[in-house]
């Protein structure tokens, strides 16, 4: 967090930063006001440095429990966004859960190598300071961290007014993890005869945004209208902004469960690629992935979108998840107990493939023809 400046109250003479367009006083104000969204995402780990220009963070605040975790301990870190979902929000008028998708986007990711988020730092780019604005984000951005278990510890806001419209911001994310080297995931682990899991999502998450507001204008829908089709009272712009669902607390619980055993062979994140884009990139030269469609339901939001926008099925399945947002590749005589702790840890569980011999490709049967 930026420290606090001090200002004369008399009038500059000639040009000053306000007449840009940026008001350093708003950004300064608005870091005030955000302290704790922070510090109720922080753990004994955060070290406090009031005043400092970055966060700090141990790897363990009990170095006996450290040694006893991590013999050779590697960081593990990744970068995303929102991307176009942000228009959405600006458009509804709803800022307060694409923070969330932001934390998401990064720590699923993050979680695939077998790695537990330790800290997460964001990058807020805005045309002014909204101090109502602002603070949703990063309400929703600390939400995220505390469903993550990770610690929010500090971040940037941008004033660009010449690189953004009014109203418009864009958003970055940075997490940062640790894994044991010799338990991180490895795509030379998965055998043929392992048995493929995929975790529900909840709903578009924060991938193929582009296309959903191309079928938004192609088809004249109105984002505070409910359809009858989307299976819900909920409005069409509600349903579009529901939150990407996290991961990682399930994840770590169930990887903290087999500390000795390697049950779980693979992870995927199904992001932008869909199925096909992401689960073949756990696997190796030797192995395919075969995924039965048909063993879990699509959500109605997706088949609204395809039918509105007449997108052909290939298309819908290289965009979208289509209803399983995180998938794990399992030994086959662990399905039954890693589903029952996945379970128990609120993730709805389906045995959506299994691994055969091949070539490193995912192949998705009983696809829906148009």
């Amino acid at each position: 967090m930026p420290s606090t400046r001090t200002r004369s109250k008399s009038k500059p003479k000639g040009l000053t930063y306000a007449d840009s367009g940026v008001s350093i006083e708003a950004g300064d104000k608005f870091v005030g006001s955000i302290g704790s969204l922070l510090r109720r995402t922080h753990g004994q780990r955060v070290i406090d440095n009031p005043g400092g220009f970055a966060g700090l963070l141990r790897l363990d605040y009990n170095e006996q429990l450290f040694k006893h975790n991590y013999k050779d301990p590697v960081l593990v870190a990744c970068a995303d966004g929102v991307g176009t979902k942000v228009h959405l929000a600006i458009e509804m008028g709803k800022h307060d859960t694409v923070g969330i998708d932001l934390v998401a986007m990064n720590v699923n990711d993050l979680i695939v190598q077998g790695a537990e988020p330790l800290l997460f730092l964001d990058y807020i780019a805005v045309n002014a300071v909204n101090q109502e604005v602002l603070y949703d984000i990063v309400k929703g951005i600390s939400d995220g961290c505390k469903q993550a278990g990770c610690a929010l510890i500090g971040g940037e806001t941008a004033e660009m007014n010449d690189l953004y419209k009014p109203n418009d911001y864009d958003l970055a994310g940075f997490s940062v993890g640790v894994v044991e080297l010799k338990k991180a995931t490895n795509p030379l682990r998965v055998e043929p005869g392992d048995v493929i899991l995929g975790l529900e999502s909840s709903g578009v998450h924060s991938n193929g945004y582009s296309l959903v507001r191309k079928v938004i204008k192609h088809a004249k829908l109105k984002l505070n209208k409910s359809y009858p089709e989307l299976g819900t009272d909920r409005t069409l712009g509600e349903v579009l902004l529901e939150p990407t669902r996290i991961y990682a607390a399930s994840i770590v619980k169930l990887l903290r469960a087999y500390k000795v055993k390697k049950v779980i062979s693979g992870m995927a994140h199904i992001t932008g690629g869909g199925m096909e884009g992401n689960l073949n990139r756990s696997l190796h030269d030797g192995v395919d992935a075969v995924i039965d469609e048909a063993s879990w339901e699509v959500p109605e939001v997706f088949r609204f979108l395809q039918d509105h926008g007449d997108i052909d099925e290939a298309e819908m399945r290289q965009v979208f998840n289509m209803g399983i947002g995180y998938t794990l590749i399992v030994r086959p005589t662990f399905v039954d107990g890693v589903t029952r702790k996945l379970e128990k840890y609120g993730e709805k569980v389906h045995v959506i493939g299994k691994i055969t011999k091949g070539k490193g490709r995912v192949k998705v049967r009983n696809r829906r023809s148009k």
